[in-house]
């Protein structure tokens, strides 16, 4: 590591910790030529996920659009931020892991959709019917009817207790 006082290109380290919980590394350092010390930190260098738009387009991937999207969807509706915070976490983090630099808008919303429908299925109909672009009642009522049958079984196992 170049010294920032006197530029020679080699220092030692002298201390090295944990900084940010875990999410990067601080080192104190000495330069081998001056004896001054100074601070560094090491982090994990994330690559840009692109995100392809329906048009064709490109843009940088941005949580806070995936989130404002899952807010408005659970709008009036009893879902904590702090859940819909942790839902956008997986679904970057299942992005990311996939190693693909370029991700379709339709990937990103059926996860969002997949998430949303475990937490609150008013607010799963919500996004769905936005990001389908549901074009007439059928298409709404088929959504709809994905939901029935699972409603149908839980009332049954909660009959049967």
């Amino acid at each position: 590591m170049k010294c920032p006082f006197c530029g020679h290109p080699e220092s030692k380290v002298i201390d090295s910790r944990p900084a940010e919980e875990g999410a990067s590394i601080r080192r104190r350092r000495e330069c081998v030529t001056c004896k001054r010390r100074f601070t560094t930190y090491e982090t994990v260098e994330n690559l840009p996920l692109m995100v392809i738009k329906k048009d064709g387009s490109r843009q940088q991937f941005d949580r806070r659009k995936l989130i404002n999207g899952m807010i408005r969807a659970c709008e009036k509706r009893p879902v904590p931020l702090t859940t819909l915070e942790q839902c956008a976490d997986e679904i970057e983090q299942s992005l990311r892991n996939s190693l693909d630099q370029e991700i379709s808008t339709k990937r990103i919303g059926e996860q969002v959709m997949e998430r949303l429908r475990l937490i609150d299925e008013v607010a799963y109909v919500r996004f769905a019917s936005v990001y389908r672009q549901f074009k007439d009642i059928n298409t709404f009522m088929e959504e709809l009817s994905k939901l029935l049958p699972d409603q149908r079984a839980d009332s049954e196992k909660s009959k049967e207790k």
